[in-house]
């Protein structure tokens, strides 16, 4: 997430190409599944994503949630499932045109499910971290992207603001937080402490909601704030490691950056 944001912050002033287009027809994503139903591919699918970081798993994750999403046409399920693997595979592989086409890849997917499923939180907020890795993966595209992502964020909140235990306000917090200000951007720090504290208001236990609070006082200079973020950050991560959650290492690794960079 830090990558995807602070890169498209960097490149929103020397971008111009949209990041939207029309996206390929869901025959096009999606492969047919050889049996089973929509329920069973997402049981399925769900199984091999919560083997992550084995990159094997998470790819096959991914071609199991657009099968389910294929195989029932009244369903957005599949496609959120994908889009989110899809944004961790561009965050764990390696070749840059693997990362690029899993980024554009991503963005074409959360636009078929806001088509299936307009009122759904989800496909905004996924649209949002889809375009802004694509911002990072295909730079022409970063200056339209960012306002796509704060747009496609504000319509999140709108739905259902607890969506991802607040993501809607937590990444709109991280966007503005690293976006350049006006006139080159939507950065405003003060608006994003408003955002960051909103989102720890909805899931207070939740270590990435809290790491997102911290680095709004960290940019507002409110340095002692900011170290007592992050350690309790670190704590929330910890307790969340011994959980089994795959993610927790690197909540973890950003805290402990964030007390080391709070301490000088």
């Amino acid at each position: 997430m830090r990558r995807l944001l602070s890169a498209a912050a960097l490149l929103v002033a020397a971008a111009c190409a949209p990041a939207l287009r029309e996206p390929p027809p869901v025959t096009v994503l999606a492969t047919k599944a050889e049996s089973g139903s929509a329920a069973e591919l997402l049981a399925a699918a769900d199984g091999k994503w919560k083997l992550r970081p084995d990159l094997a798993s998470v790819r096959e994750a991914e071609k199991l949630y657009l099968q389910a999403a294929r195989a029932d046409e009244s369903d957005a399920a599949g496609f959120v499932g994908a889009v989110r693997a899809k944004a961790w595979l561009v965050d764990h592989v390696a070749e840059q045109a693997t990362r690029e086409a899993d980024a554009v890849s991503a963005v074409q997917t959360a636009q078929w499910c806001a088509r299936r499923q307009p009122g759904l939180a989800a496909c905004d907020f996924w649209l949002a971290i889809a375009v802004g890795l694509q911002a990072r993966e295909v730079r022409q595209t970063a200056e339209s992207g960012m306002k796509t992502m704060v747009e496609a964020l504000e319509r999140a909140i709108a739905k259902d603001a607890a969506y991802e235990r607040g993501g809607p306000h937590r990444v709109l917090a991280l966007v503005l937080l690293r976006a350049p200000g006006w006139p080159l951007g939507p950065g405003d720090a003060e608006e994003g402490l408003v955002h960051a504290r909103a989102a720890v208001a909805l899931a207070p236990d939740y270590a990435p909601n809290v790491l997102a609070l911290a680095e709004a006082h960290a940019d507002l200079r409110e340095h002692a704030e900011a170290k007592s973020d992050y350690e309790k950050a670190r704590t929330l991560a910890a307790g969340a490691k011994a959980a089994g959650d795959p993610d927790a290492e690197a909540w973890i690794a950003e805290a402990e950056r964030g007390i080391a960079a709070s301490a000088r």
